[in-house]
């Protein structure tokens, strides 16, 4: 076994590897950007190099830092993680002029299986069933576009040596085919370095179901079942799970052989993940991914074992540690994505810093990220994985939901609430769901924002609790005091609270240890003491983060309060509809206007590009261009002014 590793990632990816490493009792080194100097895949690892500033083409995909990170520690393997450099073949035989065992496949099954294009020809010459779809060398527009043609909308595009989302667009008329392309090429380029393309036939109510496969490099070659990965935004998944529900037998033993026969073919050694889709009982080839997937641990929960430690058991050129027959399924897992992203924005990205992270300890969870640490837009936005198993996949759902109302975030928006809704959504219970099931339940997206009656006397009397505000006379003053003293009248202290665009007033007066509280005409009693709430008679644990904004955590949902001061002076209104703001930080990959252009509202302006994913802004009102403030390849700040709109006449 290797006596010391690098891994060549960061985050989630990075301390998950460490981890086993470090059971294992393998020393590990790892490398990091301007931007993860204070990570905690940095705190964990045994050595630490920095490998260049925050932009992964600069650090985290430098093959040259990272090679040189290897040589200084002397480590004797290089474990590449997911995503980055993980599927890429030049890199793999970089690692092996250097001296040092890459950790996944060798680079010939990388090139046969890591593109897209290739692996789909393969997969046909050996009569595996594809989706129908145009996979060739040449990539002109008007090839493509008669492809598209040819194939029938909608199609669906992808990046040739894409995965997780990026590079992928649904197209659903010719009219929109060139923009499509055009933002494809772009994200490929920028997240995978190659900007191919490939064009399929978009399947209307499909599953995404992969096989988990492993070969070792004595001839063995095994699946370890399969996950059902169909619950999606943007293409890219949030929710999977093992077994798939309502799997047959039969379906479940073709496509494991028919996996393993994709990997026998060209010499697969290591963890590889091959994906279908399957609809109608039938099932077609996507792609494989030659390295371990993201959402690996529900397949060690069924079977019950540590994949990473079969990565490293390979690599050092054992044997596989089980074969087909030592292999079975036991219970049911599910994992689910926490991201810093807003679902009522289109899923729009989130930056901030974490200033309050409690996650729940019913469940496994594999996180990069710390209380305290920052959500950039250099890198992807995911905050933690949660992993339930239970016996049955009712027990896993069940603790599914136990989980998530314990986590708590505060410091960005997150999918909580959405990932919640989908828990206790009928058709996710039931297992009748497919690739669309977020847009064919709307529902699970427009969660009521309107906070409960327990959030609101929590935030009055947390407020109620603390000192007089900075404009009270003197802090030791009897005027200062938050006891509602008042001369010939009845106590009462008024708390202001601003709710969205609007503000709620609540009444408060004394009553020994507790307040009685009113607002909207609805009186309440309560008292509040060490994160509990005692409201009406009943008892209600709770959290309260202090702030910029004060925010309550009950049942799992954060709810962000502003005070109101009245004695404050009114601060400055915002651009309204006139100016085209950045929605996060992140660079421009595109201008689609120039002053004195005139535009349609509803039209493409800017492209931002941030967390690895293309944000298109459009005009939010007809008009005439007066000013661009931005150029490509500059880098912006949230609410960056980035175009005006002129007056008007």
């Amino acid at each position: 076994m290797f006596r010391k590793i690098l891994i060549a990632n960061r985050g989630e990816i990075a301390c998950r590897i460490i981890r086993t490493a470090r059971r294992m009792g393998v020393a590990t080194v790892a490398v990091y950007s301007d931007a993860d100097a204070g990570a905690l895949h940095v705190a964990m690892a045994d050595l630490a190099y920095r490998i260049g500033p925050a932009a992964p083409r600069e650090s985290y995909l430098n093959t040259a830092a990272i090679l040189e990170a290897v040589r200084v520690s002397g480590a004797e393997a290089l474990h590449p993680g997911y995503g980055f450099l993980s599927e890429n073949a030049d890199f793999a035989e970089a690692c092996a002029g250097a001296g040092v065992v890459f950790i996944g496949p060798p680079p010939s099954a990388i090139r046969a299986m890591g593109g897209k294009s290739q692996s789909k020809a393969l997969m046909e010459q050996a009569g595996v069933p594809l989706v129908p779809g145009y996979h060739g060398v040449a990539q002109d527009e008007a090839t493509l576009t008669e492809a598209a043609a040819r194939i029938g909308y909608p199609v669906l595009i992808k990046a040739s040596a894409g995965g997780g989302g990026k590079g992928m667009r649904v197209v659903e008329s010719a009219a929109d085919l060139p923009a499509a392309l055009a933002g494809a090429r772009r994200e490929g380029l920028s997240s995978f370095g190659d900007a191919r393309l490939l064009i399929e036939r978009y399947l209307q109510r499909p599953r995404h179901i992969e096989i988990q496969i492993f070969a070792d490099a004595h001839g063995n070659a095994v699946h370890l079942f399969e996950r059902d990965c169909s619950i999606q935004r943007r293409h890219q998944k949030i929710i999977e799970e093992a077994p798939a529900p309502g799997m047959d037998p039969v379906l479940r033993a073709a496509m494991g052989e028919a996996a393993v026969a994709a990997a026998r073919a060209v010499g697969y050694v290591g963890a590889g993940t091959v994906e279908f889709i399957v609809e109608g009982g039938a099932f077609h080839f996507m792609e494989m991914n030659t390295r371990l997937q993201v959402e690996h641990p529900v397949t060690e929960a069924i079977t019950g074992t540590d994949l990473v430690e079969w990565q490293l058991r390979v690599a050092a050129g054992e044997r596989l540690p089980k074969m087909q027959d030592a292999l079975s399924i036991d219970g049911h897992a599910i994992e689910v994505r926490l991201y810093a992203e807003d679902p009522a924005r289109n899923f729009l990205p989130s930056v901030g810093t974490l200033t309050h992270l409690e996650l729940p300890a019913t469940a496994r969870i594999e996180s990069g990220v710390r209380a305290g640490d920052a959500i950039t837009p250099d890198y992807d936005p995911m905050i933690a994985k949660l992993i339930v198993h239970g016996p049955d996949r009712a027990t896993a759902l069940a603790r599914l939901r136990i989980a998530l109302a314990g986590c708590e975030v505060v410091g960005v928006q997150t999918n909580l609430a959405l990932l919640g809704a989908i828990a206790r959504h009928p058709a996710f219970a039931s297992g009748a769901f497919d690739t669309g099931f977020i847009g064919r339940n709307p529902e699970v997206l427009s969660l009521d924002a309107t906070p409960p009656t327990t959030a609101i006397a929590a935030a009055a009397l947390h407020l109620l609790g603390q000192p007089a505000p900075a404009h009270a006379a003197e802090p030791h003053s009897p005027w200062s005091t938050t006891d509602a003293f008042r001369l010939n009248l009845q106590g009462e202290v008024t708390v202001h609270l601003a709710i969205d665009d609007g503000m709620l007033t609540i009444r408060s007066r004394p009553d020994g240890d507790a307040w009685h509280l009113s607002w909207d005409d609805i009186a309440h009693h309560a008292r509040l003491s060490h994160g509990t709430l005692w409201l009406d008679g009943t008892t209600i644990p709770l959290t309260l983060v202090p702030g910029e904004r004060l925010t309550v955590l009950t049942a799992g949902r954060p709810y962000a309060f502003t005070v109101i001061d009245p004695l404050a002076p009114p601060s400055a209104a915002p651009p309204g509809a006139d100016h085209v703001l950045a929605p996060i930080p992140g660079r421009i990959t595109a201008v689609l206007c120039a002053p004195g252009d005139t535009v349609a509202k509803g039209q493409p302006l800017i492209i931002l590009e941030a967390m690895k994913m293309e944000m298109t802004l459009t005009a939010a009102m007809d008009g005439t261009i007066a000013a661009v403030r931005c150029a490509v390849g500059d880098m912006v700040q949230e609410r960056a002014d980035l175009v005006d709109f002129a007056a008007e006449a």
